[in-house]
């Protein structure tokens, strides 16, 4: 009880301790989706359905998660994710362990960002991991000025759009769940992304028919790709779209 409480506790001061503010430009709708954990259906179909619609994911990838079951899903191989980083997808880090944030000191997150930024480089000496996920969704107010140390940005699990002034190391992003949104919700958020011009981020996991409690079916993302295409709005990775919006 006392690590669950801990762990919202540090998430919600993280979330109003602004590590890297950063003004989005005006009228500049886009959309990303990414993908936690990295299982195998998320890199194949849900990769491919991204491609289909002219656009690229962002995989936030574990490396020892890599090719393991889980009681869900079967993790992706690394050839698999080497598949992903060819075709033009993000692989980004969620530390090398998936540990929360808020049970890492500064050397014990240091030595997960460069275990992970390792594996992965052995897979490729071209990926680079810059970007990160909070596993869980959980953000450390401790470990956030080190991320932005290291990455360009960090993404959690609060929903909404990205609007105005965001703050680069706490990046908002929506579930594309199943159990947590329906196809009316998706438009809806899609909806505000182009009324205020913002960045709207998706995050998900597995990618069936039936998915898991923490994905979404194909049917489901689909509709989300055809809506941001009804909308004219980019289908962009993160590290894409911080390029587009210069930071």
């Amino acid at each position: 009880m006392w690590s669950a409480l801990q762990g919202r506790v540090s998430n919600r001061l993280a979330r109003h301790f602004r590590a890297a503010r950063h003004r989005l430009p005006a009228n500049a709708p886009m959309v990303s989706f990414t993908f936690d954990d990295a299982p195998d259906s998320a890199a194949g179909l849900g990769a491919s359905l991204l491609e289909e619609h002219g656009g690229r994911g962002t995989f936030y990838l574990s490396g020892s998660l890599i090719d393991q079951p889980s009681d869900h899903w079967q993790g992706l191989s690394a050839e698999a994710a080497l598949r992903l980083h060819r075709a033009g997808h993000e692989i980004a880090c969620h530390t090398f362990s998936h540990l929360r944030a808020v049970d890492l000191d500064a050397a014990g997150m240091a030595r997960e960002i460069e275990r992970n930024r390792s594996y992965f480089r052995g897979i490729d000496s071209s990926i680079t991991l810059e970007n990160f996920a909070y596993p869980y969704g959980l953000a450390s107010v401790w470990r956030k000025p080190q991320l932005a140390k290291s990455f360009r940005s960090a993404r959690g699990i609060l929903p909404g759009v990205n609007r105005d002034v965001i703050d680069l190391h706490f990046l908002r992003a929506s579930p594309l769940v199943a159990c947590e949104i329906d196809t009316n919700g998706i438009d809806r958020y899609f909806d505000e992304a182009v009324a205020s011009g913002g960045w709207l981020i998706f995050y998900g996991h597995d990618v069936a028919d039936p998915p898991s409690p923490y994905g979404c079916t194909p049917a489901m993302l689909r509709h989300a790709l055809q809506a941001a295409e009804k909308r004219g709005m980019p289908i962009v990775t993160i590290a894409e779209a911080l390029r587009r919006i210069g930071a």
